[in-house]
This record gives structure tokens, C-alpha cells and sequence, in this order.
């Protein structure tokens, strides 16, 4: 059980201790770049010199066309946040790095998911399509296209429910992040 601490802070009743965000299994970065040749594949080059494990990686020029941003998921397990950051930071091109914790971003992903049909989308694939906000891209007599895009869990979800159909081919980008607008100044 938790209660407030003087302070409004949680605290658990039992320990008198703050509660503590559970630590993330992957540490998301946010990597703003110069947008010249060569950066991606020496960000990529560092990781792989360095045995860190890349979860996911997308890059796109950003709202400026002189800077990409590139998102990063990194295994918690093979890479010390630190050592991250500090390997990166030597990095000529590197304007910016932001650690965003799954608390403080919104996450997103998307999934392609060509299937096996007969001759209709089924009853069951319709109310997932519905309930995962997901679009029929095309559609023919024996295969159906869908796209979702959402944060991670969720695609998670509906990957694990599209195995129950002859999935035919199944892409996901990487994932991308950015901070929640109440995190933005911070």
C-alpha cells in the first residue's frame, strides 16, 4: 500500500521509502543530428564497436533540413546508459541527446500485416482491425493489407492476435518517440 509523504510525494506505507519508477527494460534515445552523409552509419557503428544491443533504430530529417532525428531502443542489459550517452556524445555530428522514459513519451510504430483471406476479411479480423483503430490498405478475393500504427504494446497485441491467421507478410518500422508536452521545457 502507498500513501502521500509530507512532501505529497508516494511513499509505501510499509518501507516510508518514495516510490521509484520501475526501471525500463530498454532505454529509449532520442538523437538529434546533423543531416549530412555518414552519420546513421557511424551512430549504427558506434553501437555495434561497442557489443550494444539496437532493439530498434528509426531515422527521419526532422520539422529543420539541416537535422535528422534518429530513435533509438537500446537493450538495458548491454548497454550502461552512461556509456551510451558518453559514446555518443563524442560524436562530431551529435546536436542533441534526450533519454526518454515510456512515462514521459509518446510512443509509436507501425505495422504492415499482409493475410491469407477466403474471399472476405472474417468477423473477428474486422472487430480487431476496429478495436486496434487499424486500416484495411487493400484488399482482394484471398489477401488483406492492414496498417496500424501505435505505440508498441499495443502492436504487440495485435501482432500476437494476427498469428491466429495466415499471416503472409508482417513488417514493423521501429519505434519512434517523442517527449509529452508537459516534458517539453524540461
Amino acid at each position: 500500500m502507498s500513501v502521500m509523504s509530507a512532501q505529497g510525494k508516494q511513499i509505501r506505507e510499509e518501507e516510508a521509502t518514495e516510490l521509484i519508477r520501475p526501471r525500463p527494460s530498454h532505454h529509449l534515445l532520442a538523437i538529434k543530428v546533423e543531416n549530412k552523409f555518414g552519420v546513421l552509419s557511424r551512430v549504427a557503428g558506434l553501437f555495434a564497436r561497442r557489443g550494444f544491443n539496437i532493439v530498434s533504430l528509426a531515422v527521419a530529417p526532422t520539422e529543420d533540413e539541416r537535422f535528422s532525428r534518429i530513435s533509438i531502443v537500446v537493450d538495458a542489459e548491454s548497454a550502461p546508459l552512461e556509456q551510451v550517452v558518453s559514446q555518443l556524445n563524442k560524436l562530431i555530428n551529435v546536436v542533441e541527446i534526450k533519454q526518454l522514459h515510456p512515462d514521459d513519451a509518446i510512443e509509436a510504430e507501425l505495422l504492415l500485416a499482409t493475410l491469407k483471406i477466403d474471399k472476405a476479411v472474417p468477423p473477428p479480423l474486422k472487430e480487431a482491425i476496429i478495436k486496434y483503430k487499424a486500416n484495411i490498405l487493400e484488399q482482394s478475393d484471398s489477401f488483406v493489407t492492414v496498417s496500424c500504427a501505435a505505440a508498441p504494446t499495443k502492436l504487440d497485441e495485435l501482432e500476437n492476435l494476427l498469428q491466429s491467421y495466415s499471416i503472409v507478410a508482417l513488417h514493423r518500422t521501429g519505434q519512434i518517440a517523442l517527449p509529452k508536452l508537459e516534458f517539453l521545457g524540461k
